[in-house]
């Protein structure tokens, strides 16, 4: 899953995107859950759901999560920088950025998890950071904590919503950067266009490009998916769907 904002007249509006690996929809909606709703796709999934830190996602429990690696190696980068004589930060993105790579080869090589073998050193380095980062950000009174620490409370409290990709390597993303990917035709036509002129222009825009998406995913051009449907042939991906 991802979001971003889009131009409709003088106004921004929230659009919501979810993406497998083959299928893509895009659609307009409040930055809430009911927003998120409106896709069709998040009440009744129970899958794995890969995202980023934002919170209304982590309301969906009858799904499991995958926080997005690549927004936390972004946070673990700027902490790194804030703190420059500290290696907690640098060692953590490290294991991630390593676990990763092991997720990849087992993966290549078939296997439904990393061996305990390849994982433990990178695992024990992950968690020992944490701890080290903790002990050099201890809590402060009032509710407000530093980025770092509460950072380090995140990856600390769901740990296992951030090394989720390593116990399912053949299915689970170590990122959303898939859904990232789907969202940026969409930030460049703004930037081409400035804005759209209606909602329900942006709205079929949106189901266009969830439509050229899905098929460039299974190997078909662009300019080819819209001849079809433009000349009775249209093409549809090969989803089963229950009676």
């Amino acid at each position: 899953m991802d979001e971003t904002t889009t131009r409709i007249g003088t106004g921004r509006r929230w659009l919501h995107l979810a993406c497998t690996t083959t299928l893509t929809l895009l659609g307009l909606g409040e930055r809430s859950r009911d927003g998120v709703n409106a896709l069709g796709v998040l009440p009744e999934f129970r899958g794995v759901l890969v995202h980023d830190p934002l919170s209304l996602y982590d309301g969906y429990v009858g799904a499991r999560h995958q926080l997005c690696g690549s927004h936390l190696v972004r946070e673990l980068t700027a902490a790194a920088e804030d703190h420059p004589g500290e290696q907690w930060s640098e060692q953590i993105r490290w294991a991630l950025a390593e676990l990763n790579k092991q997720a990849a080869m087992a993966r290549a090589d078939g296997l439904a998890e990393i061996p305990p073998e390849r994982a433990k050193v990178y695992l024990e380095s992950f968690h020992h950071g944490i701890r080290v980062g903790l002990s050099l950000h201890p809590r402060v009174p009032g509710r407000r904590q530093s980025p770092a620490r509460n950072l380090l409370k995140r990856l600390q409290q769901r740990a296992c919503d951030v090394l989720r990709f390593t116990d399912f390597p053949g299915w689970v993303p170590f990122t959303n950067n898939a859904a990232e990917r789907a969202l940026r035709p969409v930030k460049t036509q703004v930037k081409i266009s400035g804005c759209h002129q209606s909602k329900a222009g942006a709205a079929a825009w949106l189901t266009v490009r969830s439509y050229l998406d899905s098929a460039r995913n299974y190997g078909l051009p662009a300019f080819e998916a819209i001849r079809r449907a433009f000349t009775g042939d249209l093409w549809m991906p090969p989803v089963a769907l229950d009676a």
